[in-house]
């Protein structure tokens, strides 16, 4: 089998897309590609700046730029992409994302997020109450991460080379 041109990490904010998704990047030799970052680069603010600036529709456009343009890299070189949290809201993102498979959803229960997002400084959307922002949001987007992913891997239990090593296996690259 032949491995693809992309691999999609996609998932809740804090469930191990960059970190992992770096961590793939450099076991395959492919290039990586954080949509936050690009976000940021291209805006030149921080996503907590741009929220403020623009509110969330300004950020979900830039975001979904970011994704495209991620892909766009993949027909020059092979890249691991690590989406946007919200990525999945919009309807157009999830249609792109289902034409370039393989996406994996890091999958993590609300109280593994809480424990990693910590006080949520800098997350616009979990200022307040993380934990129970986050449970809010994990089950408003459970059923877009489940409409895209081909690939799902549970990593509340699972140390970051088990996870890298389910992903891989996942996308038959092991």
């Amino acid at each position: 089998m032949a491995l693809p041109r992309s691999v999609v990490l996609v998932g809740m904010m804090a469930s191990g897309k960059t970190t992992t998704g770096e961590a793939v990047a450099r076991r395959l030799g492919w290039d990586f590609l954080d949509s936050d970052r690009q976000v940021e680069e291209r805006a030149g603010r921080t996503v907590e700046e741009i929220w403020e600036a623009e509110g969330e529709a300004g950020f979900r456009h830039l975001e979904a730029d970011a994704l495209a343009d991620a892909f766009e890299s993949a027909g020059e070189r092979p890249v691991v992409i690590a989406a946007a949290g919200g990525v999945v809201l919009d309807p157009r993102n999830r249609a792109l994302l289902k034409e370039h498979p393989p996406v994996v959803w890091l999958r993590a229960r609300p109280a593994t997020l809480a424990g990693r997002a910590g006080t949520g400084a800098g997350r616009p959307l979990l200022d307040g109450d993380p934990a129970a922002a986050l449970a809010r949001l994990a089950d408003e987007r459970r059923p877009f991460y489940e409409e895209v992913a081909g690939v799902v891997v549970d990593v509340d239990d699972l140390r970051p080379d088990q996870v890298v090593d389910s992903i891989l296996e996942g996308i038959g690259a092991r």
